[in-house]
């Protein structure tokens, strides 16, 4: 009987290690998917913290030149 436990453990010991590997990949593929996110939707929003003041700077001006 004491080998074939020894056996299981080793086939456990195997599959423990096959499914480690495994959640670590899908750890880095959350992890840049986060960082990926971050970067499409925050850069662009700071980005607009810049151009809507400028937007609304130049359009005041168009409208004060129009004399509206």
């Amino acid at each position: 009987m004491q080998p074939d436990i020894e056996k299981r453990l080793v086939e456990l010991e195997a599959k423990v290690d096959a499914i480690y590997v495994s959640v670590e990949k899908t750890r880095k593929y959350f992890f840049w998917t986060m960082i990926v996110t971050l970067v499409v939707l925050v850069l662009p929003l700071i980005g607009l913290l810049f151009v809507v003041p400028s937007f609304i700077e130049n359009y005041t001006e168009t409208i004060n030149t129009l004399g509206i």
